[in-house]
């Protein structure tokens, strides 16, 4: 759920040649799945942002920082909605953010990178590694990228729902982002 922010770190650097990437929100998603009582679902983050700095020619000096609004949590199911905010789950009161930061992309061949970097939920940060495709064409990038983290590793889940038996610990992340650079 919380790994969207990864895939939005995909598009940044921090060379002083790096291109400044701007997120277009209205063409791009993070969104989250797993399986509660044995039933897929899906989410989305409706409100993120990014900074992200990134060279083509010099990945290794990318850098990505997102940040998701963790209120913005929408799955289109009200039971799940009304408790996704609460203490149990995101706590928003207390955490209301949840970020992604990346330096660095290592390529893989093609137009397939790995971005390593730190995924922080309820101020706990742990290690992800976002696998992504990147395509460039003049000042346009789109990134998809995909990640799986383990939602109780960032206390995703408190009392009851500590264990798998309603809802599984794995947590996909996607990201589906397009960007501009600045002259």
């Amino acid at each position: 759920m919380l790994s969207t922010a990864v895939a939005i770190a995909l598009l940044s650097g921090t060379a002083a040649s790096a291109a400044t990437w701007t997120v277009d929100p209205a063409k791009s998603k993070i969104t989250f799945s797993g399986t509660q009582t044995g039933e897929p679902f899906s989410g989305t983050f409706k409100t993120f942002k990014a900074t992200i700095d990134f060279d083509p020619a010099k990945p290794e000096a990318a850098h990505a920082l997102v940040t998701i609004d963790m209120a913005s949590a929408k799955t289109g199911d009200q039971q799940r909605d009304e408790a996704l905010p609460g203490a149990d789950w995101f706590d928003v009161t207390t955490f209301p953010q949840a970020t992604f930061e990346a330096t660095g992309f290592k390529p893989k061949g093609g137009d397939a990178y790995e971005a390593d970097g730190t995924l922080t939920i309820r101020r706990i940060s742990k290690p992800v590694v976002l696998p992504f495709t990147l395509s460039i064409s003049g000042n346009t990038a789109h990134a998809v990228g995909k990640a799986q983290v383990i939602r109780t590793a960032f206390g995703v889940g408190q009392g009851a729902w500590t264990t798998a038996d309603y809802v599984a610990f794995e947590v996909n992340v996607d990201v589906d982002l397009s960007a501009t650079s600045q002259p």
